[in-house]
């Protein structure tokens, strides 16, 4: 019996103190962030019309959605509730006021103002019922004894210790004990809670979610008619170029070998052309392999393969990239293939006679800027290259976005959501 209770204290206490932590931390969190942030919030929504809640109202959400994404990470690691994250995608390059406007049509970040005034109060409740019992505790059994020596109070305001009677000093201490111990189980009990009421503001609606499975529904669907029209371009490609030199390679060392006795000029003529075609044979699955997937980018990445990229265009193109690492190979090939595409845009329509791109990986997404001093006037809707790049990216959870003015500049944003591996040492900025 004496065995099981140790086990038990020794749990209790092992819980009572980061229950107690994370009890005060949630109530600090919500008076002194949670509460200032909503107010401003509601003021910087107020100050649209005068022109300063057009720039101000952005900063603030995002200031809140912080606070909401350090409540996510705490609601997981302490009490196992995941809470995912709704917030729609945002193009990068978006004007003030688009930005406010896909901002103020997003539920999410209603729901997060909302969260940021609620917390206030069931944070407090949650709180002090979390780690409440143990400092109450702990205050029964550290204060009320030297309280005792001072003072008629032996536990807090409200129990003079002649209250205890005959009990006396041992009164508040054993209660405190009581109080300790049951906080133990108690207090992360109360901390899941106040993470289920988190998830149930911070997390998507059922809304969101069955637009985000027709969302992933589309994409998938365009992902799978991209492949498919991918394959039969292989196939036309391998029937049309290097299966028919092939074939005609075959045959002409078949018409070798018969003319070699009567003809060895004309038999010779026929191998080299043999040879001839096997070498163009040879270069046209070369290329076919290189549209799949380049052997540059498996080997250096996407840095070394959009310089090697860069500098086969018959313009010159500013390239700066800086990755601390590289990313998932189908991210990466994504991505690659996007910037080609784009590039060759840049030759064929744009007139341009300089472009520039700069690749970055910032706040778990891979940014890719691609720009040109042409004619400008590119539309995406206007033309399959770039409805193309959307579907690829779309496979992703990946945006684009284009600003081309007539008379130009074209400056076209490409972001991706991904995660890159080990760091290592990017190359400085060049010129391909």
């Amino acid at each position: 019996m004496s065995e099981l209770l140790r086990k038990y204290w020794r749990r209790a206490l092992s819980c009572t103190l980061p229950s107690l932590l994370r009890g005060v931390l949630q109530i600090v969190v919500a008076f002194a962030v949670n509460l200032p942030l909503f107010i401003v919030a509601v003021l910087a929504i107020a100050f649209i019309p005068l022109g300063v809640g057009v720039v101000l109202v952005p900063e603030v959400f995002r200031a809140i959605r912080s606070v909401a994404d350090q409540q996510r990470t705490w609601a997981a690691e302490w009490s196992g509730v995941k809470i995912p994250v709704p917030y729609r995608p945002e193009p990068a390059g978006l004007g003030p006021f688009r930005r406010l406007g896909r901002l103020l049509a997003d539920p999410a970040s209603w729901r997060d103002l909302l969260w940021t005034i609620v917390n206030v109060p069931v944070a407090l409740v949650l709180g002090v019922l979390a780690g409440g019992l143990a400092l109450y505790g702990l205050e029964g059994i550290f204060v009320a004894p030297w309280l005792a020596w001072v003072s008629d109070y032996g536990w807090g305001p409200f129990w003079p210790l002649k209250d205890w009677g005959v009990v006396g000093i041992a009164g508040p201490v054993v209660l405190g004990a009581v109080l300790i111990a049951v906080s133990g189980p108690v207090g992360p009990v109360f901390l899941k809670a106040h993470a289920l009421f988190s998830q149930s503001l911070l997390a998507p609606t059922r809304a969101a979610l069955a637009a985000r499975v027709e969302q992933l529904a589309e994409s998938r669907s365009e992902t799978v008619d991209a492949s498919a029209a991918e394959l039969r371009r292989i196939e036309r490609d391998l029937h049309d170029g290097a299966q028919a030199r092939l074939v005609a390679l075959s045959m002409n060392i078949g018409l070798a070998e018969e003319m070699m006795k009567h003809d060895p000029e004309m038999a010779a003529k026929l191998l080299a052309e043999a040879r001839e075609s096997s070498g163009t044979a040879l270069t046209e699955l070369r290329d076919l392999v290189r549209g799949i997937h380049p052997p540059v980018l498996a080997e250096r990445g996407l840095d070394g393969a959009v310089r090697a990229l860069a500098l086969t265009l018959p313009l010159p193109v500013d390239v700066h990239v800086d990755l601390p690492g590289r990313a998932e190979a189908p991210v990466e090939s994504a991505a690659y293939f996007a910037v080609a595409e784009m590039l060759a845009n840049v030759v064929k329509h744009s007139g341009a006679a300089r472009a520039w791109l700069q690749i970055e990986h910032s706040g778990g997404r891979l940014i890719m800027i691609i720009g040109d001093d042409g004619t400008g006037g590119a539309d995406p809707a206007a033309g399959s290259g770039m409805r193309g790049i959307e579907r690829r990216l779309a496979a992703f959870d990946g945006t684009m976005a284009v600003t081309s003015p007539p008379g130009g500049p074209t400056v076209v944003t490409l972001e991706l959501p991904c995660a890159l591996s080990s760091p290592r040492i990017s190359p400085s900025s060049g010129t391909g």
